[in-house]
């Protein structure tokens, strides 16, 4: 029996619709990160919600669904996140700090949503050219903006393309998130986003 069977409480005491559908999308990651989104049937997925099949279908049009499903909930998620951790702040630098502890604490508190997100989603080209323009679009934005309105503010040098520095800033997050998951080695990917910053503002910063 894999490992991740039978790991939830059974669907049927979460009366709300909405908790059992998280809870399937929670065994689909487990699921996906274990097997591989390939190697996975949707039997496995219920199997390790302790559901049948077709309830699964109840929620989901499928394994692809499924894989959507997680994408687009990490997203929306790390877009709140984002927007709410600018809100919160003035300073630029400040801004980048708290982009870049979210998204690396994200995935390094969850290691099979990073195992999903880092390696399983990006083994479709069509699937990442179709479902994540737009919510990466609208993440980027986020960065985007924020070193825009540190170049405005005298911050960092106006000469660089804040769209580009913004690919460049999430670029290295990515990277890093990846080689977390890579790595043999146990080790805090957050503690990884100071220096990152740090790094990224050392070359766009303002020199004085």
């Amino acid at each position: 029996m894999s490992s991740v069977a039978r790991r939830y409480p059974a669907l049927a005491d979460r009366p709300d619709k909405a908790d059992r559908r998280d809870a399937i999308l929670r065994a689909a990651i487990d699921t996906f990160a274990e097997t591989g989104f390939f190697g996975a049937q949707v039997a496995d997925v219920a199997r390790a919600a302790g559901v049948a099949a077709g309830t699964v279908y109840l929620y989901f049009r499928g394994k692809d669904d499924l894989l959507i499903s997680i994408f687009e909930k990490t997203m929306k998620e790390a877009i709140e996140a984002g927007r709410s951790s600018v809100a919160a702040k003035t300073d630029p630098v400040d801004r980048l700090r708290e982009i870049a502890r979210l998204h690396l604490g994200r995935m390094g508190h969850d290691r099979a949503l990073a195992v999903v997100f880092q390696i399983e989603l990006r083994q479709s080209t069509k699937f990442m050219e179709r479902f994540s323009a737009t919510y990466l679009r609208e993440y980027l934005g986020i960065i985007r903006d924020v070193i825009a309105d540190g170049q405005a503010r005298g911050v960092f040098r106006k000469r660089f393309n804040p769209t580009l520095a913004a690919k460049l800033f999430f670029g290295a997050l990515d990277e890093m998130a990846t080689n977390w998951v890579l790595s043999r080695r146990k080790y805090s990917l957050v503690a990884e986003a100071d220096d990152i910053v740090d790094l990224f503002v050392g070359g766009v910063g303002e020199r004085v």
